[in-house]
């Protein structure tokens, strides 16, 4: 999910404001189509550079980049 707030929202975030994007849009699958779904974005990007914004080391541990958000909401 932070790659895919990166590359389609231009927001840089870290692993946990990624996993509250998951959640909260989880939730709102679930609700009303007019509801409103708040979460805080509480880490940015930078710390991950050489992890998970590193294209060598999310191969070399198995992670897919480029995956539609209903893929990254079925996972």
């Amino acid at each position: 999910m932070a790659h895919w707030l990166l590359e389609r929202e231009g927001i840089f975030v870290g692993g946990s404001s990624g996993l509250n994007v998951v959640g909260a849009a989880m939730i709102a699958r679930e609700l009303p189509p007019s509801s409103t779904v708040v979460t805080i974005l509480c880490d940015g990007g930078a710390r991950y550079l050489s992890r998970m914004f590193n294209d060598a080391w999310m191969r070399e541990n198995n992670f897919a980049k480029g995956q539609t958000l209903t893929t990254i909401l079925e996972s």
